[in-house]
Formats: structure tokens, sequence, C-alpha cells
């Protein structure tokens, strides 16, 4: 499996680490990362190995166990748990067992519910406000998912596509609503990778450019509302089955 460069020159995520983010390490030279910089470190690390999955659902988080292996107190360990617990990527079984989250379909449906309101509206706003530079980006995360999907490479199409989305919003020029999804942009991002119909995903995501590219907010959010809901169903069955 040929491993591609996902995002290169296209925008970066906010409120996420960027791509390889668990290859991070701390300061070299004897100086002393800050307790707050080992924190957020630790958690993008984590919430990285969640969303391409790595952590699997289930599998247990010990802080002894982290700190070791991240060469850290078990302080900025337990804070980024808590932070998890906070995203909803992890949960607390008992006081003393952490695991991350088994999705359930009661939260894989709020969360689409949430991504249609919201992304339907910014396709919306998109088409009316595209500029000739912003299209050209979104076609050029369009070529680099056409590269990963058909070099099968299931974590470059996640950030991919979840790029391709965060362009739209950027585009829609909504400040507030950027701050809405931002809470909830990762475990949209963990839903993204549960979807594996990768050339049904990239056919969708030309069309939808194209509804943008259009200049017509009307059909853009129709567009946008087809993807979502196409995107629901794919996930509802890669995750629970077909009789979900």
């Amino acid at each position: 499996m040929t491993k591609i460069d996902p995002l290169g020159t296209g925008p970066e995520r906010f409120g996420e680490a960027p791509a390889g983010a668990e290859s991070a390490r701390p300061p070299t030279g004897g100086e002393r990362e800050p307790l707050g910089a080992v924190r957020e470190r630790v958690l993008a690390t984590l919430r990285q190995e969640i969303i391409a999955g790595r952590l699997r659902p289930g599998d247990r988080l010990v802080e002894r166990e982290l700190a070791e292996r991240f060469g850290v107190s078990r302080v900025p360990v337990r804070e980024a748990i808590r932070a998890l617990v906070a995203e909803g990527f992890v949960l607390f079984e008992t006081p003393r067992r952490t695991v991350v989250r088994r999705l359930t379909p009661t939260d894989v449906a709020e969360l689409f519910e949430l991504r249609e309101a919201l992304e339907v509206y910014a396709a919306g706003l998109a088409a009316a406000r595209a500029t000739p530079e912003s299209l050209a980006d979104l076609a050029a995360l369009l070529d680099r998912a056409a590269v990963a999907t058909h070099a099968d490479d299931a974590e470059a199409v996640t950030d991919i596509n979840t790029a391709f989305h965060d362009r739209i919003l950027a585009m829609a020029g909504n400040s507030l609503l950027i701050s809405v999804m931002e809470p909830v942009d990762g475990r949209l991002r963990w839903l993204t990778r549960q979807n594996e119909e990768w050339p049904q995903l990239l056919t969708e995501h030309r069309e939808l450019y194209e509804a943008v590219a259009s200049g017509d907010p009307e059909r853009a959010r129709a567009q946008a509302l087809t993807h979502v809901q196409a995107n629901y169903r794919s996930t509802v069955r890669h995750l629970f089955g077909e009789d979900a």
C-alpha cells in the first residue's frame, strides 16, 4: 500500500494536529517541554490513533503504560484522557478502566443529523461565495483524493476527504459556523474513517464540487444533502450491518 501525503499544500484543519502527529517528539537537548504542550502532544497523538483505527473501540487506555510510552509523567496523560472523554472518543467504563468508545446507532444518527444541518447550509454559502482560487484548492484536493483512493491508503483518504469538507466550510466564510463545528469535528472525522466505500465517496465529492462551482446555492445544498445521506447509509452498513 502506497502512502500518500494527504494534505500537501491544502488547508490546515481547525483544532486538529496535522497528519503524522503520532510521530511528534518532545524537544531535545535538555529543553523542558511545558506541561500544556506535553498534554497537547499526547492528546493529538491519541486522537489521531483513534481516528485512524490504530486504537479500536474497546481498547483500554492505561495511564501508566501511556506515560511510559510517551516518556512523560501521568499528569498530562490523565488530562489528555479527560479531554478525549469530553470530545466523545473514550469513556470511563469504571473509575479504573478507560476504553475507546464504541459508536452506537444513536451516536451515528445524531452526528449525521448535525452534519446534515450544518454542511448543507455551508455548501449553499460556499456556492454563493466561491472564488477561482478557492475552487482551485478544492479541485486540487479531489486530485489528491483520487491518487489516495487508487493507492488504497485509508488514512490519506480520510485526511483528504476531511480537508475537502473543511475547505467548503472555509469557503462559506462564516466563522460562527466553523466554531459550531469545531467541538465535534474530531468525531465527524472518526465517522468518515468508518466509510470505506472510497471510490463512491470520490464520485460524490466530485459531484459536490461541480455543484459548488456552479455558483447555484440551491443546487449545492441539494447535492450536499444527497452526499450526507448516502454517507450515513454507508457508515451504518459498515458499522452495524445491512439490517441496521
